[in-house]
C-alpha cells in the first residue's frame, strides 16, 4: 500500500447479510417510452444476467437498465435496506444454498437490488431464490491521512484496488472518463449512500462527441462541480469519484448508473485519466477486452 495513506481498516465491523436471488421484474403494461414516445418492452432489471458482466459495454444493449451478473435482494423491506446499507463494493459473496452452494462472487454494484459478480459457470448452476451471503466490510471507511474526503460503498478491498496516490497534497483517483455535471439526471433526489444516479444520455451525439458512448460496466469514473455527501448536488470545488453499475435506458431522464464512491473538496481530491480503471480488472473478476 502506498506510503502516507493510512487507512483505519482494523477498526471496520465486517457482518453477514443475506439475499435471494430475485425474479426479473417489469412494470405494470411492460412498456417504457423513448424520447420520442415510442413505446419498447425490454429486459434489463434483476434476476440472473448471463450475457453481460461487469466489463463490459454499458451501451448498445437491446435492454433497459442491464444489470450485469445476479441481482439479490431480501423480501423484508428493513432487512433489504440492511443489505443495501451495509453492502460495499468488494465485499465477498457466497452462494449458501442450491447447486451453487459454496460458490465465491464479488459485489459490483447497488440498483435497485445488489449486484454480485460470480464467473459464467456459476451462473449455469445458479436459480432464481437461491441464498446468496455477503460478508460486509466498509461502512465507516476512513483515510486517516486525508479526513475530509468521504467514501461511500467503498470495501477495504475496493479501497486498495482504486489505486489511489498523493500529488502536491491532493488525493489522486484513476478514472476512465470525467462527465460533465450537466449530464446527470435521475437520483440526484437520492442520498449518496443509497443507490445510484443515471445519466441523461438520450442526446446520442452529444454521448459520442464526449466519448461517454465507450463506458463500461465497472469504469470509475470522475465528476467535477458536484458534491455527494448527502444527496447529489451541483456545488463549484467538489468532486465526486463514481462507479458505473448498470447500462443505458431509453427513458428521458436514464442511462447508465452511477455510483458514489468519494467525494470531497477539490483542494483535496482530484482524479486522472486511466483507460484501465475498471473493476473487473483491478479486483481481479476478469480480463476486460
Amino acid at each position: 500500500m502506498q506510503e502516507g495513506l493510512r487507512w483505519n481498516f482494523d477498526d471496520l465491523v465486517e457482518m453477514a447479510v443475506t439475499g435471494q436471488v430475485s425474479q426479473p421484474a417489469l412494470r405494470r403494461g411492460g412498456y417504457v417510452h423513448d424520447p420520442d414516445g415510442r413505446g419498447r418492452i425490454l429486459p434489463g432489471m434483476h434476476g440472473i444476467s448471463y450475457s453481460a458482466r461487469v466489463g463490459d459495454r454499458a451501451f448498445g444493449w437491446a435492454g433497459d437498465h442491464v444489470e450485469p451478473g445476479v441481482s439479490i435482494a431480501h423480501p423484508d423491506d428493513k432487512e433489504d435496506y440492511a443489505l443495501h446499507y451495509l453492502t460495499c463494493i468488494g465485499n465477498e459473496a457466497t452462494v449458501v444454498t442450491g447447486l451453487a452452494r459454496g460458490a465465491k462472487g464479488v459485489v459490483t454494484g447497488e440498483h435497485a437490488r445488489l449486484l454480485v459478480d460470480f464467473p459464467p459457470d456459476v451462473l449455469e448452476s445458479l436459480t432464481v431464490g437461491d441464498t446468496i451471503q455477503i460478508r460486509t466490510r466498509g461502512r465507516g471507511l476512513k483515510l486517516e491521512s486525508h479526513e475530509a474526503v468521504e467514501f461511500k460503498k467503498t470495501s477495504p478491498a475496493l479501497a486498495v484496488a482504486l489505486g489511489l496516490r498523493i500529488e502536491n497534497g491532493r488525493l489522486s483517483c484513476p478514472v476512465v472518463m470525467e462527465l460533465p455535471p450537466r449530464i446527470m439526471g435521475s437520483g440526484a433526489e437520492l442520498n449518496a449512500e443509497f443507490v445510484d444516479q443515471d445519466l441523461m444520455s438520450g442526446d446520442r451525439a452529444l454521448m459520442a462527441e464526449l466519448g461517454i458512448d465507450r463506458m463500461r460496466l465497472g469504469d470509475v469514473i470522475g465528476i467535477r462541480d458536484v458534491d455527494h455527501r448527502f444527496g447529489r448536488s451541483y456545488r463549484t470545488g467538489w468532486v465526486a469519484i463514481c462507479l458505473c453499475i448498470h447500462g443505458d435506458s431509453v427513458m428521458t431522464g436514464h442511462g447508465p448508473g452511477i455510483l458514489t464512491l468519494v467525494t470531497g473538496p477539490a483542494e483535496v481530491l482530484d482524479f486522472h485519466i486511466d483507460p484501465d480503471a475498471n473493476i473487473a480488472r483491478t479486483l481481479g473478476i476478469r480480463e476486460v477486452a
